[in-house]
């Protein structure tokens, strides 16, 4: 049977009952009119049958509001509506028959009684088989008749048949023939409503009317069990008490609805739950097993064994193929076809099924960084490789009972299983960054490297998968903004920014061309003489009604959005014209160079290269006055952005590695990327405070760069204390505060003037 898409009610909370005040007092009236009844054996029946009669008035009158706000259309609903009124009709004439000795109101109750039955049957089918079309709806015909076909034998066994063994069909009343019959179409009623896949969670009002029809079925086919003379069922206080509460339900399903008007619908696909699509397949069983008994009972071996046995084998093997059918189709629902893991669908299971029990969950959601450009440097078939290894690898960095799913183009889940301890989902993350970046991937005799950013989100049993799906991908999105290959647990203090980001990077696209954009330049000094050597140019955003934006407010979205491209050439042309005009080096000295930052977006443009060699053409640049500055993590891919490294290190320009020692390749490339510059990370220049401790990190890079003929660079320094701890440790030059804040052209080109003076050198 195929899906559907419909709207369906979110599910009814129990804090959301304050809106239906009308439910809770049928509930209560109810409730007391039973045990009230219980307690008074004579007229018992009578306030029983008074109180079923006032639910079907209530349960017509909602019906036919809720007709008004159903998403189904009004047409379900006023055909039930209609049912109620045809069964409170009913317990008016058996009331009048309980008063006359004439048959009349008996034979004018069960007429009612049977068009009651015809026409909420009539108003499940059309509000359940509009939802299907084509091959769809055929399917769950096809279904319904299985389980009707199966109704249909047991009534005609147990009900119809002793009843037409002692009268003729003329002769027989519409209770003992027709109701049996209407029963059936009750079954039939209830199995679209559980196929047909309407029934979310318990709560919502079309299960809440799906159980009061089958209360109303279970009474029914009481009353027929027990009774022996086949009048109707006036003074029997349990069948009686049965119908009640279906009535009930049947009649608080349609005040809900009308409560819920107003309130949010959404539009999700949805399939029968698994024990329902079981069903046909217990039904055909079902009918098996009666013809067999019926066989046995009636002793028919001779003439019917063999037949019912051969029949009842070819069901079973029927059957069971149809159970594999399904098992193979519900994976195809579930599973993910590229990665061999659970699909969106398939998560949504998962996380509804911990829901049910009662677990707590911790779900993990994974973005890779820069899927789409190994999509454009391979294709996409390359691409498809990609995914299914790191499903493999993210398969293997999780425990089996773990639920992994790739849930969109490169987007992954992990729904840890049992617990949702936020250290349990901290551990599963680490492992899971860890094992991409030791197993990159092989694609066309190239290792490219995995990378991701993980969002984090934990629940408490009785969590809202859809909040918890929406938490971890704000922690996710935080993350991926501050930078690759991290993790982040959601936090009550996160906004998810990515409106606000939108509207930043459409800002963006128009700040150069307007001119909001500017450059300044933080001076670089040798530690052993004083003098400034190089400076590093900073890109400064003076927004027209925002005012000053920070760099790592706006870097990321340039990043994102491709506007780093054309703004990160602007600043090195910007950048090498500066350098043009500064102050001509003191006697002796070394040219001044300059060190611009390179995005890892704009490393991995094919044509960097040519683009960065054509801006020094253009302005008549010295590419070995010019340092261009890279982080670590961006250093991953042999043939693509250390290749393009490599090619402008042979035109002279030299190479820094920003932030050394934060990311996770270091060492592993190292020894063979072309840098010439280790610039340290000022986290761990913070750390400086004259003991071995404080100065171990400061101190190891700065041995591995001595060791390797590379030079240092400290940033952020802010005390003499930390300049003089590292002059000891060996670093050659360093910026911060300390020496100078960013400057504009004119404030740099002073400084430099100011720094040449014989007094100004030195410490």
């Amino acid at each position: 049977m195929g899906n559907r898409s419909d709207p369906i009610p979110a599910s009814w909370k129990l804090s959301e009952w304050r809106r239906a005040p009308v439910a809770v007092a049928l509930i209560a009236v109810v409730l007391a009119g039973l045990v009230t009844a219980g307690a008074s054996e004579r007229r018992g029946p009578e306030i029983i049958g008074l109180i079923i009669f006032l639910l079907d008035l209530v349960g017509a009158v909602y019906s036919w509001r809720a007709a008004r706000t159903s998403p189904s259309g009004p047409a379900p609903w006023r055909l039930v509506g209609a049912g109620r009124v045809a069964s409170a009709v009913s317990s008016i004439f058996l009331a009048c028959g309980g008063f006359s000795s004439t048959t009349a109101w008996w034979n004018a109750a069960e007429v009612a009684r049977m068009l009651m039955f015809l026409l909420i049957s009539a108003g499940v089918f059309t509000s359940i088989l509009r939802q299907f079309t084509g091959r769809s709806r055929t399917a769950l015909l096809a279904e319904l008749s299985t389980v009707l076909a199966a109704g249909f034998m047991a009534i005609w066994y147990f009900a119809i048949e002793p009843v037409l063994a002692h009268q003729t069909l003329a002769t027989a009343t519409i209770a003992t023939i027709g109701w049996p019959l209407g029963d059936v179409l009750l079954l039939a009623a209830v199995a679209s409503i559980v196929l047909g896949g309407a029934v979310t969670r318990f709560a919502t009002p079309i299960t809440v009317f799906a159980v009061g029809l089958a209360l109303y079925l279970a009474a029914d086919l009481t009353w027929m069990v027990d009774s022996t003379d086949g009048k109707p069922f006036t003074h029997d206080l349990r069948v009686l008490a049965g119908f009640t509460i279906a009535s009930l339900f049947m009649t608080v399903a349609p005040v809900l609805t009308v409560a819920r008007s107003g309130l949010a619908y959404t539009v999700r696909t949805s399939r029968p739950p698994l024990w329902a699509t079981y069903l046909p397949m217990a039904a055909m069983l079902a009918g098996c097993l009666i013809m067999a008994v019926v066989t046995v009972l009636e002793g028919q071996l001779l003439p019917w064994g063999g037949l019912v046995c051969g029949l009842t084998a070819m069901t079973g093997a029927a059957a069971w193929r149809q159970l594999i059918f399904i098992g193979h189709s519900r994976d195809q629902l579930t599973t993910d076809a590229l990665t061999g893991l659970a699909n969106r669908s398939g998560l949504d299971e998962a996380l509804d099924r911990a829901a049910g029990r009662g677990e707590p969950a911790a779900l993990l959601l994974i973005d890779l960084d820069g899927f789409k450009l190994v999509n454009d440097a391979y294709g996409h078939a390359s691409g498809d490789v990609f995914l299914a290894h790191v499903g493999r690898q993210l398969r293997a960095a999780v425990r089996d009972v773990d639920v992994c799913a790739r849930i969109g183009g490169d987007e992954f889940a992990v729904l840890l299983a049992g617990t949702g301890h936020v250290n349990d989902a901290i551990a599963a993350a680490q492992r899971i960054l860890a094992t991409a970046a030791a197993h990159p991937a092989s694609i066309d005799n190239d290792l490219v490297p995995v990378r991701a950013s993980i969002g984090i989100a934990t629940a408490r049993p009785g969590y809202d998968s859809k909040t918890l799906l929406r938490q971890a991908d704000t922690a996710m999105y935080h993350i991926k903004r501050a930078g690759s290959h991290r993790y982040a647990r959601y936090e009550t203090s996160m906004i998810d920014q990515r409106a606000d980001d939108a509207v930043l990077a459409e800002d963006l696209q128009h700040a150069l061309p307007r001119g909001e954009l500017h450059v300044v330049y933080q001076p670089q000094v040798d530690l052993v003489t004083g003098r400034p050597v190089a400076a590093e140019a900073l890109l400064r955003w003076q927004h027209p009604t925002r005012g000053a934006i920070s760099p790592v407010r706006f870097i990321p979205v340039a990043e994102r959005s491709g506007a780093i491209n054309d703004i990160g050439l602007w600043v090195l042309e910007q950048s090498l014209v500066q350098l043009a005009v500064l102050p001509d080096p003191p006697p002796g000295g070394e040219p001044m160079h300059i060190s611009v930052n390179l995005s890892p977006r704009q490393l991995r443009e094919p044509t960097i290269v040519h683009d960065i060699l054509a801006v020094l053409d253009r302005v008549g640049g010295d590419p070995r006055h010019l340092v261009l500055e890279v982080t670590e993590s961006a250093l991953v891919d042999e043939t693509g952005e250390i290749a393009a490294l490599r090619a402008l290190r042979e035109h002279g320009i030299r190479i820094a590695i920003d932030d050394f020692g934060t990311g996770y390749s270091s060492l592993q490339y190292l020894t063979r990327l072309p840098v010439d510059i280790l610039k340290i990370d000022r986290s761990f220049v913070a750390e400086l405070d004259n003991t071995p401790e404080g100065s171990a990190v400061a101190g190891a890079v700065i041995r591995l760069s001595q060791v390797l003929h590379l030079s240092t660079v400290a940033e952020g320094i802010e005390t003499e204390q930390q300049a003089a701890e590292l002059r000891e440790l060996g670093c050659d030059i360093a910026q911060g505060y300390l020496f100078a804040k960013p400057l504009s052209p004119a404030d740099f080109a002073d400084f430099l003037t100011a720094a040449a003076l014989p007094e100004a050198s030195g410490f």
